[in-house]
């Protein structure tokens, strides 16, 4: 069995995407996973299952489909790859709630700093799957545009954290 952590797109953000965490849940162990556990009302679960991330993946979203009646985004990690996101985070010193990784499905593009517009003090830096951002000045103000995110999700490095360490354990009991 691998631990596995979901991450849902566009989940309970400005009231759109309201998706209760027990529903979650339910729909994660309809699709096979076991000890399913949510952490925060945002679209994050950690799990088990023999299958590969692509199967996980295509599982996840044909059953959050059939609920909502919509596609609805899913990135997954392994607990060795949350980890190496945790540990790769370009901005170790840095307020880990100003400092977020936004999750995408392939490795972001060489020339993804290129197309971003409206820094204020901003930082970026590629990741292997993610792209690290520090908001120096915080999230609320920035006025930001980072095309490539629009398929990806953003956690910050508190969630990052907090994912890692419940995926490892379910990794070292194992």
């Amino acid at each position: 069995m691998t631990a596995y952590i979901a991450l849902l797109r566009a989940v309970n953000v400005g009231g759109t995407g309201k998706l209760p965490m027990s529903d979650l849940k339910h729909l994660c162990e309809r699709a096979g996973f076991t000890a399913v556990q949510t952490y925060i009302a945002s679209g994050n679960v950690v799990f088990d299952s023999a299958a590969p991330e692509a199967a996980v993946k295509a599982a996840l979203e044909a059953e959050l489909r059939a609920y909502a009646g919509k596609p609805v985004g899913v990135l997954v990690r392994t607990a060795a790859e949350m980890a190496g996101v945790l540990a790769g985070n370009p901005f170790p010193d840095a307020a880990p709630n100003r400092t977020v990784a936004i999750f995408l499905d392939t490795a972001p593009d060489p020339g993804i700093l290129e197309s971003v517009t409206g820094r204020d003090g901003e930082e970026l830096r590629p990741g292997t799957r993610e792209l690290y951002v520090h908001y120096g000045n915080g999230m609320a103000r920035s006025k930001l545009r980072i095309p490539a995110a629009d398929m990806g999700t953003a956690r910050n490095m508190n969630t990052v954290a907090k994912l890692a360490a419940m995926s490892a354990e379910r990794s070292e009991a194992g």
